[in-house]
């Protein structure tokens, strides 16, 4: 055996030593922690307390929002109670009127006289 082609065989044998270990990293990066950290962000954001309010000493109301459908929830007490659940979101807030918007005065009314019937 030269000793050419045993340098040749073990620069070979580096190189793909080398060229394993970086595709087991890039496999790693983009398919292993990567997605299963953004799926588990993608699972977080499923699910949330919207809101607390304390009913009385034991008792307190929870509105759970569950992808876009908010659940209200009372807990404590003697029993749990879903008090009222498939809550579409939070409503939208109504817009102020234009400013062409015009509010007419009118006269009122004279009462009703049923006694003349």
């Amino acid at each position: 055996m030269d000793f050419d082609t045993l340098i040749l065989g073990v620069a070979t044998l580096l190189f793909v030593v080398a060229l394993f270990a970086l595709l087991v990293w890039a496999f790693r990066t983009f398919f292993g922690k990567a997605s299963s950290a953004s799926l588990r962000k993608a699972r977080e954001k499923r699910l949330g307390v919207i809101e607390t309010v304390a009913v009385d000493s034991k008792r307190t109301l929870y509105l759970v929002r569950r992808d876009d459908v908010e659940h209200l929830v009372m807990i404590g007490g003697p029993v749990d109670v879903v008090v009222e659940t498939g809550i579409k979101g939070r409503p939208h807030p109504l817009n102020p009127p234009h400013d062409d918007v015009i509010i007419a005065k009118t006269e009122a009314r004279p009462p009703a006289d049923y006694g003349n019937t």
